[in-house]
């Protein structure tokens, strides 16, 4: 009989080595112990399996963060289902693209929103709806009454597709990247021997759920040890405060740790329990690495990983970490630096990243001519442009493709360019990253309206935006300008749009 490859069992052997300790606990939420949580787990899975969702089919999640929407992930894995988590900022715009692109036979949204959403979900005549509260409460813990809190760990092969994650695209669709029990399995592995992960670990908990960062390389590294986890239903400097004597470890964005600089509470003594602190989902300023040093004492872990990909490089926990690098490789994953005719270039030069490895994904959902062509050779290419060092050390020097990062969110240009040419008063427009203090990008907009002469409302327009675009989105600032630099193929030059207002909010 071929062995079982659900992720789950991975899981499930620190779950259940660590009954008796909390598995959640923390200001927001009542301690939720080991054995609670696996209990909550069979009891979501048996719900799924009443509700007729079977392996393979898609669970979509739009719901607040509560150790019940962690339970409904881990149902998910434990059953076979493909879990697809959204952003909570998502419009009905956006949701609309979702549901149609991927079918679901559920969607758990959250109960203030259930009411807004009720037309999208008969338009697409979605079998199932349950709804979570902030709370944990809803239709979905109500169900949960009176169901077997047993389940069997439903057979899967290691490709069998675990969670899809949507990316915004380039060309204004996002895509849903399929990643598969086996790149779950093997990424949280390498990531837990490589950071040194000990059972008496204590995780501060303060991202969303709906990204990688937060679902994957947190919740799974807490999970594989049965370590506690101090969990924020959303991130809070404050809170965050209070908590770090209590903890040994921390994962955040760069804005975790600019808003802490700004705390007269952190010194070294504030953080005298704390074993690591890691940075991701946004490149790290040296002088954020620098000065949280001087502060607290400690080095901040950086690493580089995306949606495809989950983690690619780290840098190391025992030797010196190196701001403005994002370190070294995993083990088992390979890479090469190339340039734009595919040709691999030597240490020191700079060009596109290509990776392979057990945690590279299986490809985009229902697009099969895009999965084609972001791989050659059975190497992804990253996009990112990257500089290598000759012991390997790898350092993001750029970035293909226009992408904006902005407070940790991947944010396409395309996708709001799309979104702002559709309306009648502006001709085009053309949307760029620059600096901002806090989340290291902010989004802008210039555009060219359609009548010179007519009067533009800025906020009236970022309004407008903010129906049909999740918040992270919409643009900080809107530009006029009378026509957008371009050069004599007539490709606008966002270039020049970067260097004009690349000082707009520092």
């Amino acid at each position: 009989m071929p062995t079982n490859a659900n992720f789950y069992l991975s899981l499930q052997q620190g779950i259940q080595a660590s009954y008796s300790k909390p598995c959640i606990s923390g200001p927001d939420f009542p301690e939720l112990t080991y054995l609670e949580l696996e209990k909550l787990t069979a009891q979501t899975a048996n719900l799924l399996k009443g509700l007729n969702i079977n392996a393979g089919a898609r669970v979509l999640a739009q719901t607040p963060k509560t150790p019940l929407a962690i339970a409904l992930y881990l149902a998910c894995l434990r059953s076979g289902a493909i879990y697809v988590p959204l952003n909570n900022g998502y419009t009905n715009d956006e949701l609309d693209y979702f549901i149609e692109d991927t079918k679901p036979d559920l969607f758990v949204c959250s109960t203030s929103q259930r009411r807004k959403l009720e037309e999208l979900f008969a338009k697409h005549n979605i079998p199932s709806v349950l709804e979570l509260d902030e709370n944990g409460h809803g239709s979905l813990f109500d169900s949960l009454k009176e169901l077997p809190d047993e389940h069997e760990v439903e057979p899967v092969d290691a490709d069998d597709i675990a969670v899809i994650i949507y990316t915004s695209g380039t060309t204004g669709k996002p895509k849903g990247a399929m990643l598969s029990h086996g790149n779950l399995d093997n990424n949280s592995k390498s990531l837990y021997s490589l950071w040194g992960w000990q059972k008496d670990d204590v995780l501060i908990h303060a991202l969303p759920i709906f990204h990688i960062h937060g679902l994957f390389v947190a919740l799974h590294s807490a999970l594989l040890g049965g370590s506690s986890m101090l969990f924020l239903s959303r991130f809070d400097v404050k809170q965050l405060i209070q908590l770090i004597p209590k903890a040994t470890v921390l994962m955040g964005v760069p804005t975790f740790y600019t808003r802490l600089l700004q705390e007269d509470a952190l010194n070294p003594e504030l953080c005298r329990n704390m074993r690591l602190f890691v940075s991701g989902s946004a490149p790290l300023l040296e002088e954020t690495f620098k000065e949280f040093y001087e502060r607290s004492g400690h080095q901040i872990l950086e690493r580089y990983g995306m949606s495809e990909t989950g983690i690619l490089a780290s840098n190391p926990l025992n030797d010196e970490r190196i701001p403005g690098t994002v370190g070294l490789a995993l083990p088992e994953v390979t890479y090469r630096v190339c340039n734009d005719d595919g040709k691999v270039l030597s240490p020191g030069s700079i060009g596109t990243l290509q990776v392979k490895g057990p945690n590279i994904f299986k490809g985009y959902w229902r697009n099969p001519e895009k999965t084609k062509q972001e791989f050659r050779d059975g190497y992804f290419i990253t996009g990112d442009l990257v500089k290598e060092a000759d012991d390997g050390r790898i350092s993001i020097v750029g970035r293909n493709k226009d992408l904006i990062i902005s407070g940790g969110f991947n944010v396409y240009p395309k996708e709001i360019e799309l979104v702002m040419d559709d309306f009648e008063t502006i001709l085009e427009s053309a949307v760029v990253g620059v600096n901002h203090p806090d989340f290291g990008e902010a989004v802008i907009a210039i555009v060219v309206l359609s009548n010179p002469d007519q009067a533009f409302d800025e906020q009236a327009m970022i309004n407008l935006l903010k129906d049909r675009l999740a918040a992270y989105k919409v643009p900080k600032k809107i530009i006029v300008k009378p026509e957008l630099p371009r050069n004599t193929m007539g490709k606008v030059q966002k270039n020049l749009l970067r260097e004009e207002y690349g000082k707009l909010f520092i």
